[in-house]
């Protein structure tokens, strides 16, 4: 700054005053060292003429404005100082010398505050630009004065402290420019955050340091609490830890606790804080006699009184007298009396050590609903928000109906989750009115999902709806999804209130194209194919106000089909190729389903919940036409509660079967069809792959090791597996939602840990695909491989056409080519199959090799599988993302374990 001609503006220059006190410029050294007194003795004089000299953007008259100086009237040294110092203090001038004292005629020269050009921040990295300017009060073309300069420094370190960092300085320089306009330039060091070193406390006797600084939000600074933002210091953050120390205390029966004295403490390196409580705990009490006076007549104060949590002989807890207040306010709320006042009375007895209360209920009247007032909805129809509510103009007023109608408007989710029904009083002391103050959120949905499998390698998935089309509640939704192992398109619509009655209707188009993989080497394969085309028609209705009944249709169209030129020989599916069990499944069929679903539905919020359950059971019936016929049973049930302090507990269980209505289909095939069973793997069982468990068929090849002994493969990526599907399955899942500090959950940070058990399985066990000879040795002994496993004879079988004519290898020399060449002809040769044969050359028989292989059928067990993991939501910048770590530590032979897992969504 020096090469710019800065200067520091921290003091204040009176170089106007020094001039002034002398004499004029051209006064003798002895009259510029006279003493004081001889000046302050001068006689007055009258001042003859007065004029400004060196004011350019402020009019003389302006100037001498802010003086006593007139022209005719009498002045004194003092009176020419008091007006130096006057003009000064206006800001308005930079420099100020009065000139002519001694001979009357005065002049006034001054020099103007410059205009400020630009404000300048420099070292300014964790306060950007836009957060300190708008703070402070300098701005461009202001007139730059160093009060203001000063004034904006103590803001600027202000602001710093708020963050935290107290060791920040600030300091102000300026840069002359042509024209008397000045660059004012804040170079600033931020210095490091303050952090809380140490949180002492004194006085308590009763609890360690560590259980009370565990109630504290502020947090002292150590290496495991790098993320957190609860190490700093906080000033308003220390009144807030007073108050929890209290909340702490009064719940455990301090009713006397006070906190004295509380110190933050600076270190002499600026760095870090030591706070110092002092506390006085004083003694322990208990509950005394509690007592409900109640001024309503329909209330018994003795029954009240017994359904309270609090109970004589108890320690005193000031959270139970909270939650009997509330619960006494809502019961009064229960039975139409909306502004219930409900006091407690405290009775200290310091010699026993009681502490008797008495719950006093004011008189009130019985309130009725004057109006519901709905207000912030812009894109949301009034009536969407009015049909969800329980109570009506002109109603009684009922506290569990106006509960009911919060949580059923949280559950449509077009509002933001803090929404409230608030109580205001009406035009009459029995009148009160209910505000419906909404804030909308995002209702559209734009969703992506990625993953990786083994079995699929990336898997992608991406949907698009619209909650609240139109803002009518309507569901607008489109869904596609893409990976080697399905493709699939949908497209639904649902009416929730159809001709304004409380029916919802909805329906989906969808066309699913469904691969299924294995391994042969390390090359995967497309096993059977399923493509699903079809529609379904959904119908429901409210039977209470719980419980719900829906019925639906749905006709699809399912071709399950295989690779020709993988799995086929001679134009037919190869069980030695593809397995009996698939080749069994080949063909297109029609279902027609009819169903019913009757749900029990109590949870705040169908999005986010945090209390309430869920019970839902359905039963479909295929078979009203078409070409399968089965029946199905599903029931899911889900349960939350609130633990209190973020905590969210929750529980899952869901399970279903299958019973076929057809004919037995033969040995080794099951009646359900792979395509209608059950499959239980990711998403919904964390820890296992998509359909990684239950019933499947491991085709384990044999391989060579380096030694040249005969073993079996032990790659999973190079063992057939080919899942088959579940009648019977079931799942259950504990998860607890973990709060994190207010810097995570200002990111949207839910972290969870959960631990799932779950089965599937019943299926009829298929018939082998081939059966291989055991090999023996030259005494007959059955002769084993080194790990243990039989040594197997390669399957020879003969090569026939679609007919199951035998083939034959027919060898021949034509223009002096030699080759071969395949007939139905045992001699000679015919140029089509079943042919006339000509010549006489015999044939051998044409075969296949079928190299040995182990065939295992695993899964079919009811031994639950169990798994634990920890997942995160993260309402990211870029969309909702979920991550799921989870392990395996109960599974079985056959099982597909998956690590990892991640989707991402974004909202529009």
């Amino acid at each position: 700054m020096g090469a710019r001609g800065a200067m520091l503006l921290a003091g204040t220059m009176l170089a106007g005053v020094a001039q002034a006190q002398t004499a004029a410029p051209a006064a003798t050294p002895a009259a510029q060292a006279a003493p004081a007194p001889a000046i302050q003795a001068a006689p007055a004089r009258t001042i003859k003429s007065l004029r400004v000299v060196g004011s350019q953007r402020i009019e003389p008259e302006t100037v001498l404005s802010y003086t006593k100086l007139r022209v005719g009237q009498a002045y004194t040294n003092e009176s020419v100082d008091q007006a130096i110092k006057d003009l000064l203090a206006s800001d308005l001038l930079q420099d100020v010398q009065i000139e002519g004292v001694e001979s009357g005629d005065l002049i006034v020269r001054v020099k103007e505050n410059p205009i400020i050009n630009r404000i300048v921040l420099e070292g300014n990295k964790r306060l950007k630009n836009d957060k300190i300017l708008p703070e402070i009060k300098l701005k461009p073309r202001q007139i730059f004065t160093r009060t203001a300069v000063r004034t904006d420094v103590a803001r600027i370190i202000e602001l710093y402290r708020r963050q935290g960092r107290f060791a920040a300085v600030v300091e102000p320089k300026q840069v002359n420019l042509d024209q008397n306009r000045v660059d004012v330039v804040f170079e600033i060091t931020e210095g490091p955050k303050s952090k809380v070193r140490q949180i002492n406390i004194i006085g308590n006797q009763q609890y360690d340091d560590d259980t009370l600084r565990k109630q504290m939000a502020t947090k002292q600074a150590r290496f495991f609490r790098f993320f957190s933002s609860n190490t700093s210091y906080d000033q308003d953050r220390l009144a807030y830890d007073q108050q929890k120390l209290r909340q702490f205390y009064l719940t455990e029966g301090y009713a006397d606790f006070r906190v004295i004295s509380a110190v933050a403490e600076l270190t002499p390196d600026k760095e870090d804080f030591i706070i110092t409580y002092v506390v006085e705990e004083g003694p322990r009490y208990k509950f005394g006699d509690v007592e409900v006076d109640s001024g309503i007549r329909d209330f018994d104060g003795a029954k009240l009184a017994a359904g309270l949590p609090i109970k004589k002989g108890n320690w005193f807890n000031a959270k139970q007298v909270e939650d009997s207040v509330t619960s006494l306010t809502e019961t009064a709320g229960l039975f139409g009396y909306a502004f219930a006042d409900v006091r407690p009375e405290y009775r200290r007895d310091p010699e026993t050590l009681t502490m008797g209360l008495t719950f006093n209920i004011a008189e009130a009247s019985r309130t009725y609903v004057e109006r519901i007032e709905i207000t912030g909805n812009t894109q949301t129809q009034d009536e969407v928000i009015r049909r969800e509510m329980r109570l009506s103009e002109g109603d009684a007023y009922n506290s569990f109906l106006r509960k009911r109608s919060q949580d059923r408007v949280n559950s449509l989710g077009f509002f933001q989750d803090k929404f409230e029904i608030e109580e205001k009083e009406g035009s009459s002391p029995d009148r009160v009115v209910l505000n419906a103050n909404v804030e909308e959120r995002s209702t559209g949905e734009l969703t992506l999902s990625a993953g990786f499998s083994s079995l699929e390698r990336f898997i992608l998935q991406g949907s698009i709806r619209q909650r609240n089309f139109r803002g009518k509640g309507q569901d607008l939704r489109l869904q596609a999804n893409y990976s080697a192992y399905s493709k699939s398109v949908e497209l639904g619509f649902t009416e929730p209130y159809l001709f304004d009655k409380n029916i919802a209707l909805g329906g989906t188009i969808f066309r699913r194209d469904f691969n299924s993989f294995n391994f042969i080497g390390n090359d995967r394969n497309t096993t059977f194919s399923q493509t699903s085309t079809g529609f379904q028609i959904v119908a429901g209705v409210p039977l209470t106000e719980y419980w719900s009944l829906s019925g639906r249709y749905q006709l699809s169209q399912d071709d399950v089909s295989l690779d020709e030129s993988l799995y086929f020989t001679n134009g037919f599916c190869d069980p030695l190729k593809a397995g009996r069990y698939l080749c069994e499944q080949l063909g297109n069929r029609l279902t027609s389903l009819v169903g019913l679903t009757l749900v029990y539905d109590s949870l705040n919020s169908r999005l986010r919940p945090t209390r309430g359950q869920r019970l839902t059971a359905g039963v479909d019936f295929a078979g009203l036409g078409g070409d399968v016929r089965y029946i199905r049973g599903r029931g899911e049930y889900s349960r939350f509660w609130g633990l209190g302090g973020g905590f969210i507990f929750s529980v899952n269980a869901q399970g279903g079967y299958i019973h076929s209505l057809e004919n037995d289909r033969g040995p080794g095939i099951d009646p359900v069809r792979i395509v209608d069973r059950f499959y239980l793997g990711e998403p919904q069982f964390r820890g296992f792959d998509i359909r990684g468990v239950g019933p499947r068929v491991l085709r384990t090849p044999y391989t060579t090791d380096e030694n040249g002994n005969i073993i079996l493969q032990t790659d999973r990526q190079s063992i057939v597996d080919d899942p088959l599907g579940g009648k019977a399955y079931y799942l259950g899942r504990a998860e607890l939602e973990i709060p994190l500090g207010s810097g995570a959950q200002e990111l949207g940070l839910r972290p969870s840990v959960y631990v799932q058990l779950g089965s599937l399985f019943n299926i009829k066990k298929p018939l082998p695909t081939a059966t291989f000879t055991q090999a023996t040795d030259a005494s007959g002994k059955p002769v084993f491989n080194v790990d243990g496993s039989p040594r197997l004879l390669d399957l020879v079988r003969p090569i026939t056409t679609d007919t199951g004519q035998q083939l034959y290898i027919n060898s021949f020399t034509e223009n002096g080519v030699s080759g071969t060449r395949l007939t139905t002809c045992a001699v000679g040769y015919a140029t089509t199959y079943g042919g006339t044969c000509s010549g006489n050359d015999p044939n051998s028989a044409a075969s296949q090799t079928i190299s040995p292989f182990l065939e295992r059928f695993v899964g079919d067990t009811p031994k639950p599988r169990i798994t634990v993991g920890v997942g995160v939501n993260w309402n990211s910048p870029f969309g909702p993302l979920r991550i799921d770590l989870a392990k395996d530590i109960i599974s079985v032979d056959g099982d597909d374990p998956k690590l990892l897992t991640f989707n991402v969504g974004a909202a529009f």
